[in-house]
C-alpha cells in the first residue's frame, strides 16, 4: 500500500492518496488554473514558503521483519546513530559526501611538507565527556588507543600577549594522531552498516512504503526509514521537496554561524607567552581579537616527544569576522582567501603582542570556510522524529554545539527508531518527538562547546516519548 498524505495543518485529518504505485485513489482535480503568461520567476522566499506548504507523508504499510535505515551524512551524529542501529539488529546505510574519509568536523589534514608531513585537526580541537553514556564510549576508544588525554596547556589569551591558564578540571580528549582516526573508527565491523561516499543525496520519494534516495537521478535504494544527519542549506534543499513539512520546518529554524579555519606551518616556534613554571601553551581562547577566536599547535598537541619540527598551527575566526566576510566555501575567490589570511595572522601577531609585521613568514597555509560551523539555537531534544513519515533528524544542534551532543544525538535516535520499529508502528503518535518545540539561543565559544570545561554540564536527555516495549 502507498504511502498517504496529509496536509501538515490537518495530520488528524482527511487524508488524501498519494499516487505512489498503481491502483491508488487520487482526489478530484479542480477545474484548470488559467496558466499565467510571461516569463517566469524563482526566489528564495517562494522556495521556503512552498516547503512550509508540503503534503504530509503518512506511511500506513506495515513495519517489515527486517527494517533498513538510510543516514545521510557520517558526522559524530550519524555514525553514531549507525552503530546504536546495528546494536539494536537494525540495518543502516551511511551515505557521505566525505571525498578523503567520514567524519564531518573530526577532520584532520594531512600536507607534505617537502617529505615531513604537516598534521592539522582543522575543525574539533578537542572533545570532554560529561555524560556518563558518552563516557561509556569513551572509555572504550581509550582502551582501543583510538583517543587519548591531552594535558598540555590551555588557556584564555587577552590581546597582547596576557595568557590566563585553564584549570584541568576534566579530562580533554583528542584522536591519535588526529581526530580523523576517531571518525574511521567510529563504526563497527559489522555486516548491518554500508557506508557510501562519497555520495550527495539530492532527492527523498517516498513510494510503496518506503523511501527512495536519489543523486542526481541515481537511485540508491529503498528504506524502511530515513534519518537526516547533516544540516545547513543541503539539509534544507534536500527537506524541502520531501513531504516531510514539521521535519523542514525544524531544520529552516536553524541558524548556524560561519568561522573561518587557517592552517599554519611555520619553521621555527612561535615566539608564546610562557606562563610561570606552566611553559607555553598549546591552545588558548582568544580574546578581544577581532579575527581570531582560538589558536593551537597541533605538533605540541598532537606529537609531544618531537622535537625540531615544523610547528602546524589551527587559526580560528570568530563568528563575527565569519559572517562579515562569507562568500560560497565551495568556490571562495582568491582574493577573499588571501584577505582573510593576511587578517587572520595580523590577529595572532595582535593575541600575542608582537608589532606588526613581526611574525615569521609560514611555510604552509591553507585558509577553509566552515560555511555551517555551529549552530547558535537549539531545540533542547534529543532528537526529532516523525514517526507518520518515518523520518528523523539527529544531531549536536538539536541539545548545543559539542562531540558529546552529537554523539548522544544519534544514539537517541537510533534507539528512539528501533522501539518504534518493535511497536510495528501500530501506535505513531506516540512516537513523536521534537516537530513543534521551539529554539533558544545556544551558549559557549565560538569553536563549540566543552561540558564539564568550566564545570557546566548541558543535561542530554533521552527521548521521553518513548513507550516501554
Amino acid at each position: 500500500m502507498p504511502p498517504l498524505l496529509l496536509p501538515a495543518a490537518r495530520l488528524a485529518g482527511v487524508v488524501a492518496a498519494s499516487g505512489g504505485g498503481v491502483g491508488s485513489a487520487r482526489p478530484p482535480r479542480g477545474p484548470p488554473r488559467q496558466r499565467r503568461r510571461g516569463k517566469p520567476g524563482f526566489s528564495r522566499q517562494s522556495a521556503i514558503k512552498k516547503s512550509f506548504h508540503q503534503e504530509q507523508v503518512v506511511f500506513s504499510t506495515p513495519v517489515p521483519a527486517d527494517p533498513s535505515v538510510a543516514v545521510i551524512g557520517g558526522g559524530a551524529s550519524g555514525l553514531a546513530c549507525a552503530s546504536a542501529l546495528a546494536a539494536r539488529g537494525v540495518r543502516a546505510v551511511v551515505f557521505d559526501t566525505g571525498m578523503h574519509g567520514l567524519g564531518g568536523r573530526m577532520a584532520t589534514r594531512v600536507v607534505d611538507g617537502d617529505g615531513e608531513q604537516l598534521v592539522f585537526d582543522h575543525a574539533a580541537q578537542f572533545f570532554t565527556a560529561s555524560d556518563g553514556r558518552f563516557q561509556r564510549l569513551v572509555d572504550g576508544w581509550l582502551d582501543k588507543g583510538l583517543v587519548r588525554e591531552w594535558r598540555g596547556l590551555i588557556g584564555e589569551l587577552d590581546a597582547g600577549g596576557r595568557f590566563t591558564p585553564m584549570p584541568l578540571s576534566t579530562p580533554r580528549y583528542i584522536g591519535v594522531d588526529g581526530m580523523r582516526r576517531l571518525a574511521d573508527a567510529m563504526l563497527p565491523e559489522s555486516e548491518m552498516i554500508k557506508v557510501v561516499r562519497p555520495c550527495w543525496i539530492s532527492k527523498l520519494e517516498p513510494f510503496n512504503g518506503l523511501w527512495r534516495l536519489f543523486e542526481n537521478e541515481k537511485p540508491h535504494g529503498e528504506y524502511d526509514a530515513i534519518v537526516i544527519a547533516h544540516n545547513g542549506k543541503c539539509a534544507n534543499r534536500l527537506l524541502s521537496t520531501s513531504g516531510l513539512p514539521l521535519l523542514t520546518k525544524q531544520m529552516k529554524r536553524l541558524e548556524l554561524s560561519s568561522v573561518w579555519a587557517l592552517l599554519a606551518a611555520f619553521e621555527d616556534p612561535l615566539p608564546i607567552p610562557h606562563h610561570d613554571s606552566h611553559g607555553a601553551f598549546e591552545g588558548a581562547f582568544v580574546r578581544n581579537v577581532d579575527s581570531l577566536s582560538w589558536m593551537g599547535n597541533n605538533t605540541r598537541k598532537l606529537f609531544p616527544m618531537q622535537t625540531g619540527t615544523r610547528e602546524c598551527w589551527t587559526f580560528f575566526s570568530t563568528a563575527a569576522y565569519g559572517r562579515r566576510n562569507k562568500v560560497p566555501q565551495e568556490n571562495i575567490p582568491k582574493v577573499t582567501a588571501e584577505k582573510v589570511k593576511e587578517d587572520m595572522l595580523e590577529g595572532v601577531e595582535l593575541a600575542l603582542g608582537l608589532s606588526k609585521g613581526s611574525l615569521q613568514k609560514p611555510i604552509y597555509t591553507r585558509v577553509q570556510l566552515w560555511g555551517a560551523a555551529l549552530p547558535m539555537n537549539t531545540p533542547g531534544v534529543p532528537c526529532i522524529f516523525d514517526p507518520h513519515g518515518r523520518a528523523g533528524i539527529c544531531g549536536d544542534w538539536l541539545t548545543g554545539s559539542s562531540i558529546e551532543a552529537a554523539v548522544l544525538s544519534g544514539m537517541s535516535l537510533a534507539n528512539h527508531i528501533a522501539d518504534y520499529f518493535v511497536s510495528h508502528g501500530e501506535r505513531p503518535d506516540e512516537f513523536a518527538i521534537g516537530l513543534h518545540e521551539n529554539l533558544n539561543q545556544v551558549e559557549g565559544h565560538d569553536i563549540g562547546q566543552f561540558p564539564g570545561l568550566y564545570s557546566q554540564k548541558p543535561q542530554v536527555a533521552e527521548a521521553q516519548l518513548t513507550p516501554s516495549i
